[in-house]
């Protein structure tokens, strides 16, 4: 089945260069298109597509309240990508705290985005490596709110120790081979981290993390 893509952008040449190169591919259909974050909520909630490509800068609704307005509708099952020019903590911040899956610059190669769209419509989460960084980075140097307590001891040792492993970027593949098991179980046991703790995604999981202060900042666990 083609996953199913709404592009939310307020400039037609964007959009259209977006769906040119997603349609090239089999595996993928463009089912949408809005301009602006207003247009984008509504569309979604009609059209309820696997992904929701959002631009950040629109006018009307901007693209972090739109995919906070999104993510707060239980029944819409739709994983946001925010994509944009600039490459700002505050909307990496703001974006994943709204719920966006996924995080990717305009600029990126081709190839990236239409990795981005399989990747998040797989239920994973994506950040450009640089974003990446600059989340576990950002979050070292705050302090730790320590305000899940509760939720955490939910989790057995072992998916605690996951979770730790997850707050440090590490794929499935370097979760398996850190814990010398394989990469069916690792997928099993974020499966269950996520569901005990609530959570959407991986990214969101990192940011349990260290906002709980399972992570110490400037105590990283490699």
């Amino acid at each position: 089945m083609s996953i199913r893509v709404v592009l939310v952008d307020d400039q037609a040449l964007i959009r259209t260069g977006f769906k040119m190169i997603l349609e090239a591919e089999d595996d993928i259909e463009i089912v949408g298109e809005a301009s602006d974050g207003e247009q984008g909520v509504v569309t979604t909630r009609q059209l309820r597509p696997d992904v929701v490509l959002m631009d950040v800068q629109m006018p009307t609704l901007d693209g972090l309240q739109a995919t906070s307005r999104i993510v707060q509708e239980p029944s819409i099952p739709s994983r946001i990508v925010i994509l944009t020019t600039f490459e700002r903590d505050d909307y990496i911040f703001d974006a994943l705290r709204a719920g966006a899956s996924g995080f990717l610059l305009k600029n990126s190669p081709s190839e990236d985005l239409v990795h981005a769209v399989r990747v998040v419509a797989a239920g994973d989460a994506l950040l450009a490596p640089s974003v990446t960084r600059k989340v576990i980075e950002g979050f070292i140097a705050r302090p730790a709110q320590r305000s899940n307590e509760k939720e955490l001891r939910r989790l057995t040792e072992r998916e605690t120790e996951i979770l730790q492993l997850l707050a440090t970027g590490k794929s499935n593949a370097e979760l398996a081979a850190h814990l010398f098991v394989g990469e069916g179980t690792i997928k099993t046991h974020v499966s269950n981290v996520l569901t005990k703790l609530g959570l959407r995604d991986r990214m969101q999981a990192v940011i349990f993390a260290y906002e709980s202060g399972l992570i110490e900042p400037g105590k990283r666990r490699d």
